[in-house]
């Protein structure tokens, strides 16, 4: 990717990753994928550590970034040794650990799974990094639904109090408290100058884009069902949902980073990462503009009212990021549908390693 002299006002520094050895987790994953990426377009030393692709048809496999990385491994996060093990070869100066179980309705069925998964994976992330001199920054991804939520109209910040319904949004609000617990006791920040790393934990809104097959989430479902000429069920037609682009939080990762690396006392804290409030939408509208852009298809209210428990109304607060890390989500909810929508419609008759590069630079460029 073209490097520019200077940084962009709330973007990561065009150079700053360019040989640094970066450890992501999970980069088989929907997120992970589009992370590896980018990095690697910076010019990181990119290693991967997670489970295979779900599917043939993930941007992990579709762009082939697995084999332009240094190293792409396959390991379960929840086995120690090996993890342990993996990041003291690798030697990493930074982390950013997205490997999870990431379904509310998965978690219902594997809720042990999913704890161990979330809770126990992230707790030997952290352990490796104690172990490994060279890491310095560690950015530990989570969810908007580590909030105990109360339903409220207005976003939750990230001082509110943590907690879960389902057992994927409760895991998810123990790591918080797990990440909180490991920060203070053993890489406390006035300790700085004898452990040398900085912690912190990240929380997203429902984010979408190309490449991501997952079971249950609106973009995909909505993508099969028109694909396979199937009407489109909605479950939850009336859930209103903080909806962004993947890229807009991975630039607050990419840019969060940056700045515990530069200040590593600064920012070792927990962040939210979320759009704009014109970007909260109910599932029903986001699936209607996904159906406009697509140019065919047709929606059903498949509401159950015995299904199992989702949480309806979910907000962000951004404004610590914005001021404090000066980031600000780029992408209107129109944008983010209609980059999401052309990824799908043009992936395969184009190349899909460009395809999430351009949208990368068309990302960067409204920046500007």
């Amino acid at each position: 990717m073209e490097r520019r002299e200077g940084a962009m006002e709330g973007m990561v520094s065009p150079d700053f990753y360019c040989g640094k050895r970066v450890l992501v987790t999970g980069h088989t994953g929907f997120k992970g994928s589009w992370l590896a990426i980018w990095l690697h377009e910076m010019g990181a030393q990119v290693y991967g550590i997670a489970l295979d692709p779900q599917t043939s048809r993930d941007n992990y496999v579709v762009t082939g970034i697995g084999d332009k990385i240094c190293q792409d491994l396959r390991i379960d996060i929840r086995d120690a040794g090996r993890l342990k093990q993996a990041v003291m070869d690798i030697k990493p100066e930074i982390i950013f650990h997205l490997a999870a179980q990431p379904l509310v309705r998965l978690s219902y069925a594997e809720p042990v799974e999913t704890w161990e998964t979330n809770v126990m994976g992230t707790l030997h992330i952290m352990e490796a990094m104690r172990a490994c001199p060279e890491t310095r920054v560690g950015v530990m991804i989570t969810t908007d639904k580590c909030y105990e939520n109360r339903e409220q109209l207005e976003g939750y910040r990230e001082t509110d109090p943590l907690g879960g319904y389902d057992p994927y949004s409760a895991s998810k609000g123990a790591c918080e408290i797990a990440i909180s617990s490991w920060r203070r006791s053993f890489l406390n920040p006035h300790d700085w100058d004898k452990h040398h790393k900085s912690l912190a934990s990240v929380r997203a809104g429902n984010v979408v884009g190309g490449g991501d097959w997952a079971k249950d989430r609106i973009v995909p479902d909505c993508i099969r069902a028109i694909q396979q000429q199937e009407v489109i069920n909605i479950r939850s037609p009336k859930a209103i949902r903080p909806w962004q682009h993947v890229l807009e939080p991975l630039g607050g990762y990419l840019l969060l980073a940056q700045r515990m690396w530069e200040a590593p006392t600064e920012y070792c804290e927990a962040w939210n990462f979320g759009p704009r409030k014109e970007s909260v939408a109910t599932v029903w509208d986001v699936a209607s503009r996904i159906v406009s852009d697509y140019g065919q298809g047709q929606l059903r209210d498949a509401s159950d009212p015995h299904a199992l428990h989702e949480a309806q109304l979910l907000l962000l607060n951004i404004d610590k990021a914005q001021s404090r890390l000066g980031w600000q989500p780029r992408l209107t909810l129109d944008e983010c549908i209609e980059w999401t929508v052309g990824w799908y419609k043009t992936y395969t008759t184009t190349d899909p390693y460009s395809l999430c590069v351009r949208q990368i630079r068309q990302y960067i460029n409204k920046a500007r």
